[in-house]
């Protein structure tokens, strides 16, 4: 058989018109059409074999190639796979058999990274990876991440304002805003089992995991994320976007199963419409559960200052608050922080906050208090409201003392913009491009103070500067 295959490959040599013609002899000396058609079939599968024998080989001599012309180690490899995001390594797992088996281990799968914009992740492939992660999984990032052009769905100017809340042709910014939410989350193929690998092997995936992010998951209930919670007792970072899920079961899975928890980001899939959150059991567990938290975020929630209150004052290592989006909170919470450890603090578009409680707090600022503030986020579509009465807006920042606050703490930067009506252009690419200075001028006020923000030389020393960037949590959301 060897000197027959010998002899066979030689005919490669062969002119292929010569090669055709014996075929074809061979195939006209046969006695019946039935035989003709099984040295056909029989000739069609020698030459299969003999492919796939010849790719085969060829993989390995280039798998062979690669090793000994590759400058790295094997674990040198290894550890340089293990800085490239999923997709890179799954690229690279699919050059050579060398790559392949440097990809194949574990570390490199320890931050799995499969957020994507179009859905195109199933729950085979999130599985895949963490049980190729094993015990080295570290963190884990999963859903969609829509584009603002996915959100607003046009490319026209985006108008919102209290009282007449309009997209184009009349529909609502929420409706649309929801409606276009629910359109990508409904398109995603990630069911709420999608998690479920995090508990194989008594948990063991989970029992690493130090960074869980879920994005636009919609069918992940709260049972689903109790259970990958459950999983997850040593995590640091929880962030969750967009999943139809309550704030109170959400908050009491984390004070029971995240005691280590340290950065808390949850942004509600109902704009103002989740206010079950009660202050005992569920506030004073988390906080007596997750004494560890620095930075925590709720946005879109329908919270009352009590509630802020009993978890700011709660986190004594708090850091950075933000509450921006809540339909409830008038700021009367901030009267009571004085000695808090507060760096940033981020209240935007927050319907009821009150002109007199911001004005409050800038005077608590002057009297010493809020020492380690370093930024603070008031900016809202439609003004601050005034006294008891909400629908009264309040566009002007003159309460703010912005020439004693440059003197007395300089290192402060401040966001305050007040416009009636704003405006975003999105361009083709999605990227999206903000006002200029200019154009908030035109018509209402609005600034953003950095008073320690000079170049150095003695002229911008004391002076305010005019800068419009988002909030660190926004710009992460849109980067991807």
């Amino acid at each position: 058989m060897e000197a027959f295959t010998e002899a066979f490959t030689h005919l490669a040599n062969s002119s292929s018109s010569s090669l055709e013609f014996l075929f074809d002899r061979l195939v006209e000396s046969s006695p019946s059409d039935e035989a003709q058609a099984e040295i056909t079939e029989q000739a069609i599968r020698i030459a299969g074999v003999l492919r796939e024998a010849g790719l085969r080989s060829s993989r390995k001599r280039d798998a062979a190639h690669n090793s000994r012309v590759w400058p790295l180690s094997v674990d040198l490899t290894i550890n340089v796979f293990c800085w490239l995001d999923t997709l890179s390594v799954c690229n690279a797992a699919a050059t050579c058999n060398f790559f392949r088996r440097c990809s194949s281990d574990p570390l490199c799968y320890a931050r799995i990274d499969l957020l994507t914009t179009v859905p195109k992740v199933d729950n085979l492939v999130v599985s895949t990876m963490i049980q190729r992660a094993g015990t080295a999984l570290r963190s884990m990032k999963l859903g969609l991440i829509p584009t603002r052009s996915a959100l607003l769905g046009s490319s026209q100017p985006f108008v919102y304002s209290l009282k007449n809340p309009t997209y184009g042709s009349g529909t609502s910014w929420y409706d649309r805003y929801d409606k276009r939410s629910r359109q990508v989350k409904e398109s995603c193929i990630l069911s709420r089992s999608c998690l479920n690998s995090l508990t194989i092997d008594g948990g063991a995936p989970g029992a690493g995991l130090r960074c869980l992010h879920l994005y636009n998951i919609e069918r992940i209930d709260d049972a689903a994320l109790s259970t990958a919670l459950f999983a997850c007792p040593n995590l640091l970072d929880l962030v969750i976007v967009g999943l139809d899920v309550e704030l109170r079961q959400t908050l009491e899975s984390v004070s029971q199963y995240c005691h280590m928890l340290e950065r808390l980001y949850f942004e509600s899939s109902n704009r103002g419409l989740d206010d079950n959150l009660h202050i005992s059991p569920t506030c004073n567990a988390l906080v007596q559960n997750c004494p560890r938290i620095n930075s925590f975020s709720l946005k879109g929630f329908m919270l009352a200052d009590s509630k802020i209150l009993c978890l700011v004052k709660g986190f004594r290592n708090l850091r950075s608050l933000d509450l921006s989006m809540s339909c409830a909170l008038t700021g009367g919470f901030l009267r009571k922080l004085g000695g808090s450890l507060l760096e940033y603090i981020f209240l935007r578009d927050c319907m009821q906050l009150r002109k007199e409680e911001v004005k409050n707090f800038f005077s608590a600022v002057l009297d010493g208090n809020f020492k380690l503030l370093k930024h603070i986020d008031i900016s809202n579509h439609d003004g601050l409201a005034i006294e008891n009465d909400w629908s009264h807006r309040c566009y002007s920042t003159s309460f703010i003392p912005i020439d004693q606050l440059c003197k007395a703490r300089p290192n402060i930067s401040i966001r305050a913009e007040f416009p009636r009506c704003s405006y975003m252009e999105i361009e083709s690419d999605g990227d999206v491009i903000f006002p200029s200075q200019q154009s908030f001028r035109s018509s209402d006020e609005s600034f953003s103070m950095n008073s320690g923000a000079g170049s150095g030389s003695e002229d911008s020393r004391g002076t305010s500067s005019l800068s419009y960037v988002e909030s660190s949590d926004e710009l992460e959301f849109f980067s991807h």
